[in-house]
Parts: C-alpha cells; structure tokens; sequence
C-alpha cells in the first residue's frame, strides 16, 4: 500500500490543524520535510507516543514550527507506521505542507482511507469501523453513547458470540451429514430446536432496538399542525433560535415542509413546520397540505397549534383531519396567542371553542416564548425512550438492520425446519445463511463495492 496522507481536522482556519500520515514510508516522508530542534532526534529514530518540536522549510523559508508525534505499527489507528504533525491552523500553511508530502511520495488519501486501512489491518472490525463515523456526526449525549459502545466492540461482542452458537449448531448438522448413512444422530431435534430459539430471541431484540437507535441517531420526528397564522413559524423560528421559516400575518406563508434538528436536553428532535390546514381553492397551497399530511404519518409526535384569538368555523375540519391520524402517535394540544387572553377569555375558550380537543393542553406564547419550557418537558415526556446506558447494544445503522433482519428470516427458517423434520441439509443451509448476513454486518464476509459504500461517507482524514 501507498503511504497517504490528509489534513484531518475540520476544515478551515483555526488555532491549529493536524496532518496525519501512515504507511510503511510514513518516517522516512516525514523526515524529508521536518527538521527537528537541536536537542530532538528524526522522526524515524523517535520512540512510539513521543512527540518532536521542530521546523518545517519550504526550500530555504520557514514554513512553520510544529510537533510531530509518532505512533509505531502495529499498535496505532492504522496498524500502520504513523506521523501526526501539528501546525498552525492557517489553511496555507496546510496545504503548503500537503503539497511538499506529496512532492516527497505522498498520496493524499480518499474519504475514509484511514479507517478503511484500520479494518484491513484488523484493528477493529466493519461494524466498529462503521461507527468512527457515527462518533464524529453525533450530535446528542444519547446518540454519543450508541456510537461508543459500537466503536467499542459491545454490538461486535454480541454478534461474535451469536456466530459462536451458529457454528456450533451447524457444525452438529453436518456432522449428521457425514455419518448420514449410519443414521447417527449427533444432537436431538429438542436441543437444537432450543439453540434455534434462543438465537432467534437475540436477533429479534436487536432487530427491534433498530426503532430506538434510528430515532436517537437520527431524531425524533415532531411535526407542528394547525390552521394558518396559528404561530407554528414563530415556534420553530423560537426553538431554533433563528429565523428559519417565514413569519408573516398574510395566510398560507407557509407551503412546504421546513425541517431542523433540535437539542433539548440531550435528545434530537427532527421538527418539521408544515403548510396551515384550511379549506382553500389554491391549488399551490393544497399541495403544501397534502404535505402536511404526508408529513403527520411519518411523524412519531404531532404538535397541534391552535390560535386563541379567533374562533375558526374551520377548526372541526382541522380537528377532523388530524385527530383520525395521530391515533398511534403521541399528540400535543398547543394553545398559541395566550399573551392577547385574559383568564377568563381562557376559561370561555374551553368551555366553548374547544370541546371536541382532547383536555390535556400546553397554553403558550410562542412571540413572547412564554411556557415554551412546558411544551419542551412535554416532548421528553412524549419521545418515551428508554434510558440508554454505555452497555446497552443498539442497532442504528441501517445496513446492520436490513442483515440482522435477513438473518432473523435466516434463523427462522431452520427453526421451523427443525419441528417440520426437514433433512438436515436445508437446515444447514439456513443456518449458513444466517451466519453470512451476521458476517456481512463485522465485514467477515464483504466486496470492494460495499467498503467503497461505506468509507466514501467518511470525510477526508478520517
């Protein structure tokens, strides 16, 4: 393999950046640009997790002064010889040390070559490379934790111990097989049948948890409803703590679906403000509305806005086309407006306008932000996920879902094989069929085509 190289801290200028480089050439490169101070000794004669001052030259100018730290194969992210230098984060200065590696021999790597070379090197498997990346884009406490324990090896851990029963019950099969005209038995159907349970009870837990991870890699989608000018912009606007959608007193402003993701707490909410509900002939905004509710079926909670300030003749057939969808899903009744209400215009409202909406209300001003603190305390309650800690395996990644799921068809089939009385070898089958989706998830079993999928989403340097 050629030795590469890649700036890989973000992009731009900072207080400093890092240029990481690795393969076998990785000191002998690093030496050809980097001279270290008086006291220091060449890349190539420093110790494992040491670090060198000294100065870069571009011909006879300073370059810049920097620290090179080395990292030995085998034991580095690589499993390769590695240099990491860090320099001044001016983005010349980056790519004037990139140009001069390169004139040395170098290669500038592509999106996730380093890690790709971690997993060829055996330094962690496909599953755990996979999650490197999920480590970089988390963006809550919850989703940080998932991608940890997958980098960790605790989703690896329970596959391999999966692959270990798998093997056992197939290698008992085909036994069978061997010696089948002697009509020996090696394991009775029952002890088999019980193995094939039990795998397929482990599959189905990680198969389900796929709801959970999704959602907390991805967000909670929360969709915000109503009719027009009921606030659900000024809403978004507040909770993004932006001007993100167009707040306007003209009726139907908003004709699409606009999406963001929001922190509260720690847990990602995916909110997606929608086109206002009314009866109207503009064939534009009608689309915005069957978007609405396109959007309302996907969505796991629903925000109801409703507008204190007038009563709509139009809120039962809003009330008609939210409430038969929202069924299976958490809805929230939010009061807007309630800074232009006195208490006993409040008290009116709910004895008259709103009879037929469900009792439990969030009352708000979505301009002024007043009790938007409640209706945050009410989406935590509502999202409902159970408390995830450093131990807990969770699949979130869609390619692991999909094999799991191939795999739990896999499993079942061998299981119903076995109270049928089906001959061994279609048994056999099954269960090797199990056994490659499990190997297809820790990259036992991969093509350049599938690594080319996975790495190409990884940014450069990583």
């Amino acid at each position: 393999m050629s030795t590469i190289c890649a700036i890989s801290t973000a992009p731009g200028t900072g207080g400093i950046a890092v240029i990481r480089i690795s393969g076998k050439e990785a000191f002998a490169l690093t030496d050809q640009i980097f001279q270290p101070n008086k006291q220091a000794i060449p890349v190539k004669k420093q110790l494992a997790y040491t670090l060198s001052y000294g100065k870069i030259y571009k011909g006879d100018e300073l370059l810049d002064e920097v620290v090179a730290a080395v990292f030995r194969a085998p034991n580095s992210f690589t499993g390769e010889d590695t240099v990491e230098i860090t320099c001044h984060g001016s983005t010349y200065i980056q790519q004037e040390i990139l140009r001069l590696l390169v004139e040395k021999g170098c290669t500038l790597a592509r999106p996730g070559e380093f890690t790709q070379r971690a997993f060829l090197n055996r330094k962690m498997d496909l599953s755990q490379a996979e999650a490197v990346a999920d480590v970089i884009a988390s963006s809550s406490a919850a989703a940080h934790r998932l991608a940890m324990n997958q980098m960790r090896g605790g989703f690896s851990h329970e596959l391999m111990l999966l692959r270990t029963q798998l093997v056992d019950f197939v290698s008992l099969i085909e036994l069978e097989l061997d010696f089948g005209e002697e009509d020996v038995e090696f394991a009775d159907r029952s002890r088999l049948s019980a193995l094939a349970s039990q795998i397929e009870t482990v599959l189905i837990r990680l198969v389900e948890s796929f709801k959970v991870g999704n959602v907390i890699k991805n967000g909670i989608p929360v969709v915000i409803v109503g009719e027009t000018n009921a606030g659900k912009s000024t809403l978004l606007n507040h909770l993004l703590n932006e001007e993100k959608a167009i707040v306007s007193d003209i009726h139907g402003t908003t004709r699409d679906a606009i999406e963001d993701i929001i922190n509260i707490q720690g847990m990602m909410f995916r909110f997606i403000d929608t086109a206002g509900i009314r009866d109207t002939s503009d064939a534009i905004e009608n689309l915005g509305i069957e978007r609405t509710f396109q959007k309302i079926d996907q969505a796991a909670i629903v925000i109801w806005m409703i507008d204190t300030t007038h009563y709509s003749k139009e809120i039962e057939f809003i009330a008609d086309q939210i409430i038969p969808r929202t069924q299976s899903k958490k809805l929230l009744i939010v009061i807007n407006k309630i800074d232009k209400l006195t208490p006993e215009e409040q008290a009116v409202l709910d004895e008259e306008f709103l009879p037929y909406v469900p009792s439990e209300r969030i009352y708000l001003s979505a301009k002024y932000k007043t009790n938007t603190d409640m209706l945050e305390k009410a989406l935590l309650k509502a999202a409902d996920l159970p408390e995830i800690n450093g131990q807990d395996v969770i699949v979130s990644n869609l390619r692991h879902y999909e094999a799991l799921s191939y795999a739990l068809e896999a499993i079942r089939r061998a299981a119903k094989g076995l109270q049928t009385g089906l001959p061994s070898d279609f048994i056999s089958q099954d269960i090797r069929e199990c056994m490659h989706y499990l190997g297809e998830i820790t990259g036992e079993i991969t093509t350049d085509e599938v690594l080319g999928n996975i790495f190409g989403r990884f940014c450069i340097g990583k």
